[in-house]
């Protein structure tokens, strides 16, 4: 006969201090998983929370600091292809006989395939799956930099690196969603700065792969093309193995995504634009920077081109720093804006003065403070900026506009910088563009209100992150009586 028993449940009960009811909530499906607050158990169908305390059950998603290091291995592969063409630019011109404005064209016509596939993969990483995408482009860009390699003209190699452009523009849009559904919001800053200390790291690496392979190595200018190809391919395979689909994403249902226009209204809101432009000017002077830096500093400084490699990364080793302590603070104050009215006056000064100055060791100063407070820095602040901005189910579409704003300056400045070197005979006065570029930005800056972020998410105060639905802010619970 079977026995009734007394046992009391098992379900505890937890006091929760009522500090820390609203924070660190997001607003997610029902069917978002058995991820909550670590030792608290849940309510059917409440949905979780994020923040310090969560925790990833067995089989499921792996934690966000492992998707930030996957994600900023991502970016060391894509800006090692990006700027292993700085050092042999010389090389690749004198093989084909090409002038300044011609080889400027190069980096061009990469950006400008870049910048063209930005909106379109942003919009398809929402709607098909933003993993997907962004593994199948880190494949393309492998193959399309083997085909740099090969090149056996100068329009072979433009073609090869239009594709390349084309391979790298799924990255950052489905990348950034990823991530940014993956990290708490009170880490936010910390994390885009971590990834972003990838391009640092990525940028470095080009460089001294670039010099030392073709010219110190003695293996020629296509050997640096082809070397790439080998860790792009493991960082692709560490996607597709470690990295979970964020949830909902690929839901191609109507009543998820809503109309494509009303998507694409949603990502140009005034405060979203004001970002796009902040990013175009910050990105216009780094990528000046990372085409012609080294070339400068080889043809006007008389520097070897293993010494203008080296000097050339500087400013990305500096970056990591920079980028780290920036976007803490921002976590801690809850404001992303007021960083960037100093940033980018102090990144306009250091431009100019690369022009300037006589002196090597000056010039070296000038390189490592662009890289404390330049693009790296900058850019950490603005995504965190526009993740907290954008709905949530329209997150890439906004992250892939503010990256084809910034695409946009690197498509104008390679190419303007170049013209102007020919026209005047010396690249100072690309330098001086730059620098007034940035503080065209820093005046935007001045112009735009912190303010609260919008329905994505509004910035928070003192690092006590909270994220609004997209219907609005959820309700206070009602008060409740004494515990039992």
């Amino acid at each position: 006969m079977p026995t009734t028993s007394s046992a009391p449940s098992s379900r505890r009960t937890w006091k929760v201090p009522e500090r820390f009811l609203h924070r660190n909530r997001r607003s997610l499906p029902a069917e978002a998983g058995p991820v909550g607050i670590v030792g608290r158990p849940r309510r059917p169908g409440r949905p979780p929370r994020t923040g310090e305390g969560t925790r990833v059950e067995p089989g499921g998603a792996p934690p966000w600091h492992t998707v930030v290091g996957i994600c900023a291995l991502g970016w060391v592969v894509l800006y090692a292809g990006r700027a292993v063409l700085a050092p042999v630019l010389g090389a690749l011109g004198a093989e084909w006989g090409l002038d300044e404005a011609r080889l400027g064209l190069v980096s061009s016509v990469f950006f400008l395939a870049y910048a063209a596939a930005q909106v379109p993969t942003g919009l398809l990483a929402d709607r098909f799956g933003k993993k997907r995408l962004l593994v199948g482009g880190l494949v393309a860009f492998g193959l399309a930099t083997v085909l740099r390699g090969l090149a056996p003209s100068y329009t072979f190699f433009l073609v090869a690196a239009g594709l390349a452009g084309l391979a790298q523009g799924t990255y950052y849009p489905s990348q950034f969603a990823i991530s940014s559904a993956a990290i708490p919001l009170s880490r936010r800053g910390l994390g885009s700065a971590v990834i972003y200390s990838g391009m640092a790291v990525g940028t470095s690496a080009g460089l001294i792969l670039g010099s030392t392979a073709a010219f110190t190595l003695g293996l020629g200018w296509r050997a640096p093309f082809w070397l790439l190809a080998f860790p792009t391919a493991a960082v692709a395979l560490l996607f597709a193995r470690r990295v979970e689909e964020p949830r909902g994403g690929g839901d191609r249902s109507a009543h998820v995504l809503g109309p494509l226009p009303a998507g694409i209204s949603a990502a140009l809101s005034p405060r979203l634009l004001a970002a796009y432009a902040l990013n175009f000017t910050s990105l216009y002077a780094f990528f000046m920077l990372l085409t012609w830096l080294p070339y400068y500093l080889q043809y006007e400084r008389g520097l070897d081109a293993s010494a203008a490699g080296l000097a050339s990364s500087l400013t990305a080793w500096a970056s990591i720093p920079g980028a780290l302590i920036v976007g803490a603070l921002s976590d801690r104050v809850g404001d992303r804006m007021r960083p960037l009215r100093v940033l980018l006056p102090a990144a306009a000064v250091s431009v100019a003065g690369l022009a300037y100055v006589q002196s090597v060791g000056v010039l070296c100063v000038l390189l490592i403070l662009y890289g404390l407070v330049g693009k790296s820095t900058v850019d950490p602040l603005l995504v965190a900026r526009v993740s907290e901005l954008a709905p949530p189910q329209r997150s890439a579409t906004a992250l892939s506009f503010l990256n084809f704003a910034g695409m946009l300056a690197s498509v104008v400045a390679p190419y303007a910088t170049g013209v102007m070197a020919e026209t005047f005979g010396t690249m100072r006065p690309g330098f001086y563009v730059a620098a007034a570029v940035l503080l065209a930005g820093s005046v935007v800056a001045l112009a735009v209100s912190p303010g609260p972020a919008g329905p994505g998410g509004p910035e928070f105060p003192r690092g006590r992150g909270s994220l609004e639905s997209p219907s609005g802010p959820e309700p206070p619970e009602p008060p409740r009586g004494p515990e039992p």
